[in-house]
């Protein structure tokens, strides 16, 4: 616990290292952001960019096996000739 019998979380201390105004704003004085559809959208807009680089991934993966498939039945094929 803090000296003022408060716990700080994680989320809180990530939020004042990004910009220490925007969490004194909220968390001392308890002002909300005038600016939450804007907000909103950049999270949806993150969270959307977070699946491609997921799908990005799986894909890059799903080409390599299919390249070593290729490869190995490339090189099967040849021993058969």
């Amino acid at each position: 616990m803090s000296p003022r019998g408060r716990r700080i979380t994680a989320s809180e201390i990530g939020q004042y290292a990004y910009c220490a105004r925007a969490w004194w704003l909220g968390t001392i004085k308890k002002q909300e952001p005038t600016n939450l559809q804007a907000m909103n959208a950049g999270t949806a807009a993150h969270e959307r960019h977070g699946w491609q680089v997921v799908l990005a991934r799986r894909l890059g993966k799903l080409a390599l096996i299919l390249l070593a498939t290729a490869i190995l039945l490339l090189l099967a094929w040849g021993l058969v000739q």
